[in-house]
């Protein structure tokens, strides 16, 4: 058992697996973080901390069923051509999830008027309380709904890299850790600023497209949707900061 955790090739594929789970988990982490902050503030921990949890739980599940994973992979039916499985009918269907939801939260954000007053601020506790518990599970199932598809993305990357089960469930740990420990600190970036949620929203959407071409077998390389996205990212920053900048130099 110590020469095979201090085995050299244990150790590179362990770290492997476990930067790109981190990596894979940043489009997990977004989602999460819009559908937190549309919640009232005493409720947004508790949705990210449950929302983690449920993919960590997921992707264990997964890796300790991966015949069933695999099988996934075997076609289930042609459709103009195109042999259709059930990891191609998930991704398709996550994908097209994941398109709804960014672009309702996007039109929420920029066009839509508040019409509603915000749940804390309503007159009858009781109507409070019960839309309060409604809005909590709502979220709950959206992000359980993308914690399957993601996990199952994840899952099969890990198969694909790694032998050994023990390697990967100790990478999925890790990766979530990292994600639950970051999970808050991106949260509040995002609310604090609309413009990083608009961006991230439309992370979403790039990722929802990305999920659908997988499902017809056409692979767009990851590390180009990365770059797109950390290219974005480190502009906006740029922008926040001037923007920063011209607001302390006026006041």
């Amino acid at each position: 058992m110590l020469e095979f955790l201090l085995d050299p090739n244990t150790i590179i594929a362990f770290l492997t697996l476990a930067a790109l789970e981190i990596v894979l988990g940043i489009d997990n982490i977004i989602f999460i973080s819009v559908i937190a902050n549309r919640l009232p503030a005493e409720m947004r921990d508790q949705v990210r901390r449950f929302g983690l949890m449920f993919a960590l739980i997921t992707r264990i599940l997964l890796l300790l069923s991966l015949t069933w994973v695999m099988g996934l992979t075997e076609p289930l039916f042609n459709a103009f051509g195109q042999e259709i499985s059930g990891r191609d009918l998930i991704l398709f269907g996550g994908g097209l999830f994941l398109l709804w939801k960014a672009s309702k939260e996007i039109y929420l954000e920029v066009e839509a008027e508040a019409e509603e007053a915000p749940i804390e601020q309503k007159d009858m506790q009781k109507e409070a309380n019960k839309a309060k518990v409604k809005v909590f599970w709502g979220a709950v199932i959206q992000i359980g709904i993308l914690d399957i598809v993601f996990s199952l993305d994840s899952v099969i990357t890990a198969v694909g890299l790694v032998d050994e089960i023990s390697i990967m469930v100790a990478a999925v740990l890790v990766s979530v850790a990292v994600m639950l420990f970051a999970a808050k600190s991106i949260g509040d970036f995002v609310h604090r600023h609309p413009s990083i949620k608009v961006l991230a929203l439309s992370f979403l959407t790039i990722v929802g497209m990305v999920l659908i071409a997988e499902s017809m077998d056409i692979h767009i390389p990851k590390g180009y949707v990365y770059f797109a996205m950390a290219f974005s990212l480190f502009v906006e920053f740029l922008n926040i900061r001037a923007r920063t900048k011209k607001s302390n130099l006026s006041s």
